[in-house]
């Protein structure tokens, strides 16, 4: 057939070292049809034009030359971009194909459509440039693709139409920043089956966290329709996360996150006319669902996982589903190219050090602040109107609006996912970003003065005004190993990516009322007695938020375990201590139909809080939907490194009443593994810490609640500001007797709290002391861990 076919090569002809023959896309697709059937991956079959067929069109067409002439003539500015751009894609479009190349496509086409039992199958028709898709040059998005072609006279003319594409203004300016030769970069043509993902969904998959390049995690983008709209951002797709390393254990389901996107319209096939596709509305049920099941995005990941796996490096997969047979197919995989590319010796951390009037938010891109006037831009035809540095606002980007991208100092847009076009390039470009804000357009002025924030984790936030943020540059490099634990406090999942690459040792402190407040918002009985429910309005915010799950508890437990489970696969397999839920009944009341559940209190400092809450019949069908978070997050997900821990319990008698809620909840403590903490918080924790010790099997100092009982001194008192000092000596001496009952009987101990980052003495007795592990904010993990390497050497030294 190669005889015969010098121009055309099936894709289970080609493999990855036929990249100069065929480009990165079309080998790719070779290479994953002839190795990986057998690991059950479904790929379209198709076949793939050579780069000895683009030049045989050029040489036929005689158009080399005259290419060459229009393109010295831009490189000496005798005609413009868009000049030369014209002038080249109609020499290609106009010309016609040499004989033996053209016959030679109709024959495969109709052998492909004899493969699928049909006279002119529907194909999907996609360029595949010689120097694209390689892990240096992100060419992605530069050429164009055709969907739903059938018939071999179209086919001929979407050829053509690639070929074009190959010199679109975007594409020639993108190869004259990267330095690659005009007329030494070459074009295959990919044509593959069409998935009927019109009639089911389709999407991305990055086989690393997009924004911080977190490696065990497997991002999976997903919209109704034909795969179009997630990569140019058209839609806000559903996004799922998986945790890649228990992914090869078949009885577990490691999905960590799944957020509905709003999915407001899908790509469908177009009959009749010259149109192949076209785009329609969704109806409320295909918003308000998720584009797959549990079942698929365990698939899709698992898949994915193998992808990587085989070419050794993340991945950046298209996927499609047949709405006909239900099956699941990978269309394209190429590399990552900018994660993958970043240097790992220094962190960048950025925080905001006022607050401001939060009047948008959307999905961010990259980890950075900025500040300063935007320039609103609606259509490509206004794009001369932007002023360089300021942060464009816009509806969505596709490669015209590259140049502009690369002159701002950030970018929000209306629509888009992470995969989009405007996070891709962002992203590339180091650019922050915030995407999918639905209304940036409408809300923003040109010319005012915001904050675009990304450093709040996977949800970014733009301010009213110019906020005072500060950079700070984290250096990972010659870092002490230390005897002492020091482990991270933890409370928004979305951020939790973001500080994987600091040496640290687990997760001392995760705090469950984050979850509970920002991302679930619902007080836990106003979902269990729902109908008895008195505030209409709470109601009615509980229908809307809940609308995607069929039960209402199921919404509460289903995003409490993803929280956790976001936060355990950050640190796994090393310890993630979870604190159950700590709010005050102030607090609590402050949840969406909260007021009803919880009793007026004039101190709720020391009022109905912790462990007292969980075995109460106010709370105690609340605590078992905590409960089975936690179970869903260990036995499910598969995540074991989670331990439990127990706040504000003042008696030994309560101890044992929470033990028992506990295992009536299926959490026995030393069931597969399960540990139970207690805070030590209270004077009652340290004077019977051995009886404690009996109970559960390790502590956690909560230096701010057990100073403030020791010394009678209200934390929240700005009167008694000066009073309030975890290094007094009563403090002090507490928590050296605590460290040492809980050695002498056998127990782990750490401490939560800014303290030892605050004050290097308190940090240098904790030392001194023995403490096995110290909970810090992220950013004072670097500091602090030098600090107690160089206590802990002195303190060798005197041994």
């Amino acid at each position: 057939m190669r005889k015969e076919y010098p121009y055309l090569r099936w894709f289970d002809e080609l493999t990855s070292e036929d990249v100069d023959m065929v480009g990165g896309k079309n080998a790719s697709l070779g290479e994953m049809i002839g190795t990986l059937k057998e690991e059950g991956i479904r790929v379209p079959d198709g076949f793939a034009t050579t780069a000895e067929a683009y030049w045989k069109f050029l040489e036929a067409n005689q158009l080399n030359d005259r290419m060459g002439e229009l393109l010295h003539d831009l490189k000496n500015s005798r005609k413009s971009l868009q000049e030369v751009g014209k002038a080249i894609r109609k020499l290609l479009r106009t010309a016609e194909f040499p004989q033996e190349v053209s016959r030679s496509i109709g024959d495969f086409y109709k052998e492909l459509s004899s493969r699928y039992n049909t006279e002119d199958v529907d194909v999907a028709v996609r360029s595949s440039a010689t120097a694209e898709d390689l892990p240096e040059a992100s060419f992605a998005g530069q050429q164009e693709s055709f969907l739903n072609v059938s018939g071999e006279e179209d086919l001929l003319h979407a050829c053509r139409r690639c070929y074009a594409s190959l010199f679109t203004d975007r594409a020639i300016s993108y190869r004259e920043e990267k330095g690659f030769e005009h007329m030494k970069v070459a074009l295959s043509i990919g044509v593959q089956k069409m998935v009927r993902s019109d009639t089911a969904g389709s999407g991305v998959i990055f086989t690393i966290d997009t924004e911080t390049g977190f490696e065990d995690a497997i991002v999976i983008n997903a919209a109704w329709g034909l795969g179009e709209n997630v990569v140019q951002g058209t839609v806000n797709p559903d996004e799922y996360t998986v945790f890649k390393p228990l992914l090869s254990r078949e009885h577990l389901e490691p999905i960590i996150g799944k957020v509905l996107g709003a999915k407001k319209q899908k790509m469908i096939y177009a009959t009749g006319g010259s149109k192949r596709t076209k785009n329609v509305d969704t109806s409320r049920k295909e918003r308000d669902s998720f584009v797959l099941s549990n079942g698929e995005i365990l698939k899709l990941g698992r898949w994915a996982a193998v992808i990587e796996k085989h070419y050794g490096k993340p991945m950046d997969i298209e996927w499609a589903k047949d709405g006909e047979s239900g099956d699941l197919f990978i269309v394209q995989a190429r590399p990552e190219t900018v994660q993958s590319q970043k240097e790992a010796e220094s962190l960048k951390s950025y925080a905001l050090k006022e607050k401001g009037k939060k009047i948008l938010s959307g999905l961010s891109i990259g980890e950075a602040i900025v500040a300063g006037k935007v320039s609103r831009i609606k259509s490509a035809d206004e794009i001369e109107r932007f002023k360089d540095n300021s942060i464009l606002v816009t509806e969505m980007t596709d490669p015209d609006w590259v140049p502009i991208m690369k002159r701002a100092a950030g970018i929000i847009t209306d629509h888009g996912g992470r995969t989009s076009h405007a996070a891709i390039v962002s992203r590339e470009l180091g650019v922050p970003a915030i995407v999918g804000t639905s209304k940036a357009t409408e809300v923003l002025e040109d010319d005012q003065e915001i904050t675009l924030s990304c450093a709040e984790g996977d949800q970014g936030n733009v301010y009213e005004g110019i906020l005072e943020y500060e950079e700070k540059e984290i250096n990972l490099q010659d870092l002490p190993e230390t005897r002492t634990k020091i482990m991270m406090i933890a409370a928004n999942p979305a951020a939790a990516f973001r500080w994987w690459r600091l040496p640290c040792e687990g997760i001392g402190l995760a705090r469950m009322e984050f979850i509970i407040n920002n991302l679930i918002k619902i007080h836990p009985m106003a979902l269990v007695h729902f109908d008895q429910l008195e505030d209409r309005e709470a109601k009615k915010q509980i229908e809307e938020l809940t609308r995607s799950h069929e039960e209402r508890t199921e919404y509460f437990v289903d995003l409490l375990a993803q929280g956790i489970g976001k936060i355990a696969a950050s640190q796994y397999p090393h310890e993630v201590i979870v604190r159950m839920s700590d709010f005050k009944t102030n607090e609590y009341a402050e949840l969406i139909g909260g007021k009803q559940f919880e009793p007026a209190e004039e101190n709720p400092m020391l009022g109905f809080r912790g462990a007292s809450r969980y075995y109460s019949d106010r709370y105690q069908e609340g605590f078992a939907l905590e409960c089975r978070a936690i179970k869903r997050v260990r036995e499910t997900m598969g995540m074991d490194n989670v331990i439990i821990m127990i706040p504000f319990c003042r008696t030994l008698q309560e101890a044992d009443r929470i033990l028992d809620v506990l295992s009536q909840n299926g959490l026995r403590q030393g069931e597969n593994g399960l540990q139970v903490y207690v805070m030590c918080e209270i004077p009652s924790n340290v004077i019977l810490a051995e009886e404690f010790a009996e109970r559960f099997d390790g502590f956690s100092i909560g230096s701010n609640d057990l100073t403030q009982l020791v010394l009678g001194v209200d934390r929240d008192s700005a009167e008694l500001s000066e009073l309030f000092d975890e290094r007094n000596e009563a403090v002090k001496r507490m928590i050296a007797d605590v460290i040492a009952a809980a050695h002498r009987s056998d127990r782990k101990i750490g401490i939560c709290g800014q303290a030892p980052s605050d004050h290097a003495d308190f940090a240098e007795f904790l030392v001194k002391e023995g403490i096995d592990s110290i909970s810090l904010n992220p950013d004072s993990v670097i500091g602090v861990k030098e600090r107690v390497a160089k206590k802990e050497k002195e303190t060798e030294g005197k041994k």
